[in-house]
């Protein structure tokens, strides 16, 4: 049987080699450069809303784009500043009198865990898990440098974000230089439905952390919590990334309730649970329904799976690169449609079970 096609030469196979050996090679600079290119994200997600931001300020206020813009940064630094300025002692004192009563809770957390046979064994298998002084002070020494890198990347994000919101034309055309010609057209529409989600889910996400934010607040001074204002607001803030929000809110305030009574710390934990589930199962549907559409389970997953491979930067991206990656999938995974083929359209009958005759 002849051969088909151009015969396989050692050129070929050169070239051939050479190619995979670049994919290798630009996979691995990828992955080595996945801080630069997360930091890149971040800034391109901030210098979105600051653009956002600036052109509602623009129409609102009928200024042109450059004081706009300029109002759209600095009037979230005074809320920020003025908010932590106000509630910023309430929290620190409530933590210094949080502290200073944990050694005595400590204490009778565990005479009282003496007094049963799985107390005594819980304490005994606990001691093993307690670090060293060493540890410890290592623990430190790593917190406070991530904490310095941390501050440094913020930094970073911010300029950078604002840079880019200044001139998104210019940093637009010279993406789209590198796009060949025929597909630049399909470039500019993928790109428009990609800020079109973002924009949509932004707005879900501002009125879920407003809902988290104020709700926190009112439920936990209903119940006695000090300084309930300032957890509410860092509630808010926090529920930009789902889920984790909740965990790093509900931890202090549950010890600052059981720092006052164990009344007031079942009450906390009641009013953190009634709050998380009303905007999970009301708030939530309903702003899916009419602003953005990620369901719950592909935001859990994502969460996990951005935090495994990426790290902490990747949790904080992690719900909007799935709704870039969502909404990539809806306009370039385009099926031809079958002419004799019918799209089947499943609804509350469909999904029902059949009745016997």
């Amino acid at each position: 049987m002849a051969e088909q096609g151009a015969p396989v030469t050692d050129l070929t196979i050169f070239r051939r080699t050479l190619v995979v050996a670049a994919g290798i090679g630009f996979a691995v600079l990828m992955w080595r450069l996945t801080d630069l290119i997360l930091l890149l994200l971040a800034s391109a997600l901030v210098a979105f809303i600051f653009y956002k931001f600036a052109g509602f300020l623009q129409r609102k206020l009928r200024l042109p784009f450059p004081p706009a813009l300029a109002l759209a940064i600095i009037l979230p630094t005074l809320f920020l500043l003025f908010a932590f300025a106000m509630f910023g002692n309430m929290m620190a004192d409530q933590f210094a009198i949080l502290f200073a009563q944990l050694p005595e809770a400590w204490a009778d957390l565990q005479i009282w865990m003496q007094t049963s046979s799985i107390g005594r064994e819980v304490m005994a298998s606990a001691g093993s898990f307690v670090p060293e002084g060493s540890r410890i002070v290592a623990i430190a020494q790593t917190v406070f440098s991530s904490l310095g890198t941390v501050v440094t990347s913020l930094v970073v994000v911010i300029v950078a974000g604002i840079y880019l919101a200044a001139q998104p034309r210019l940093y637009g055309r010279g993406v789209l230089h590198l796009v060949p010609p025929h597909a630049r057209h399909k470039t500019v529409e993928v790109v428009r439905a990609v800020a079109d989600a973002i924009s949509n889910w932004l707005k879900a996400q501002g009125v879920s952390m407003i809902f988290v934010g104020a709700f926190t607040g009112i439920a936990l001074s209903l119940v006695g919590i000090p300084a309930a204002p300032a957890i509410g607001l860092v509630a808010g803030l926090c529920e930009f990334v789902p889920y984790l929000g909740t965990i790093v809110v509900a931890i202090p305030t549950i010890l600052i309730g059981f720092s006052i009574s164990p009344e007031t710390g079942v009450w906390a934990i009641v009013a953190i649970v009634v709050v998380q589930q009303v905007q999970g199962n009301i708030v939530t549907p309903l702003i899916q329904s009419s602003m953005a559409e990620l369901p719950p389970a592909l935001t859990i997953f994502s969460l996990i799976a951005a935090g495994v491979i990426l790290g902490p930067m990747g949790v904080i991206l992690a719900v909007p690169l799935t709704v870039v990656a969502q909404t990539l999938i809806k306009q370039l995974v385009v099926y031809p449609a079958h002419p004799t083929t019918e799209v089947p359209v499943l609804s509350d009958e469909a999904a029902s079970p059949p009745t016997g005759s």
